[in-house]
């Protein structure tokens, strides 16, 4: 008996397998990447090729972004003909065809979230059909307009310095990408003296001049729309501030001087407004001779009283000071 050739052998098996219908579960999605606007409706297209009997069951499972595929979670299943929606998307997940017998498996997303970007699973089982390619996958990107984005801005905004403005969104996809422009008649800054990065979404200016301040604008945008913020730039001449000091330091000087000299006037003219001190006598002794008596006389008076007083000694003597009316 002649030996078939293994070549021959193999060939036979592939079209005996071909051209038996239901024998093989086969599942096609679309290859590119789907997406959809935020707050939209979206269908995840997914077919598939068996003979469909008792034991036919359907799937779909949602993978974040991030994580393995078997870290799935079932979003609904299609088994002994009814459908029965789990999850967090239960109450927004359908199929298009339910039930999904007639190689029609696609889902259907209302309301979409930006939480539901990520990678779908659609997957057939029909036993006892063996499998040639009997799960589907698909990414999904839900699509998110920029937020309104922050400017800000740090560096050394002085003349010949340079200064970072920086602009970001919170939220957008896909990611936006970011433009900056100068308002006003001023004059741009020349290419040379600033660098700006669309992606990251930073400004930077270098050699600064006084022709450099003014008002920027940021503007973040991706195919959903765009959104804007606008930052000051202040340039400042480090010699005028000097110059400022030095001015304020003359004024400040001159006041102080004003100051003790309107002082110095007043107390000159409260002095002169104060009354001059007159005394009214003089100082006289008490045993002094009193005006228009002689010495004899005095000394007569005593020696015929029979009284003759000593004189008294030079530490005894005291005087006291009385004020007499002087006449002119």
């Amino acid at each position: 008996m002649a030996r078939l050739p293994g070549p021959f052998l193999c060939g036979a098996l592939l079209g005996f397998v071909s051209i038996t219908p239901g024998l093989a579960v086969e599942v096609k999605v679309p290859a590119e990447p789907l997406s959809a606007p935020v707050g939209t409706a979206a269908q995840l297209t997914c077919s598939y090729s068996t003979s469909v009997g008792d034991n036919f069951a359907l799937e779909w499972s949602f993978v974040q972004p991030g994580k393995p595929i078997s870290a799935s979670d079932p979003i609904l299943y299609f088994t002994n003909g009814h459908l029965y929606p789990i999850g967090s998307m239960a109450k927004r997940a359908s199929l298009l065809q339910n039930p999904p017998t007639g190689g029609v498996a696609t889902l259907k997303l209302s309301d979409v979230r930006p939480s539901d970007t990520g990678t779908y699973l659609c997957q057939v089982n029909n036993p006892p059909d063996f499998y040639t390619n009997g799960l589907g996958i698909i990414n999904f990107t839900v699509l998110v307009p920029p937020s309104s984005p922050v400017c800000s801005q740090s560096g050394q905004t002085s003349v010949g310095g340079s200064a970072a403005l920086r602009c970001r969104s919170s939220t957008g996809e896909p990611r936006p990408v970011y433009s900056w422009a100068r308002l006003g008649s001023s004059p741009t800054p020349s290419p040379g003296s600033m660098v700006q990065d669309e992606v990251s979404g930073q400004l930077i200016l270098t050699n600064l001049s006084l022709t450099s301040s003014g008002t920027y604008r940021c503007v973040a945008t991706n195919q959903l729309g765009s959104a804007s913020c606008e930052l000051t730039l202040s340039v400042t001449d480090p010699s005028e501030g000097r110059v400022a000091g030095t001015v304020i330091g003359v004024l400040l000087g001159v006041l102080f001087l004003s100051v003790a000299v309107f002082c110095l006037v007043r107390l000159q003219k409260e002095r002169r407004k104060r009354p001059k001190e007159t005394y009214g006598g003089s100082d006289l002794r008490e045993d002094a001779i009193a005006p228009g008596i002689s010495e004899q006389t005095s000394v007569g008076a005593d020696s015929s009283s029979g009284l003759l007083e000593r004189p008294p000694a030079a530490s005894t003597v005291t005087t006291t000071k009385s004020k007499l009316s002087m006449v002119v």
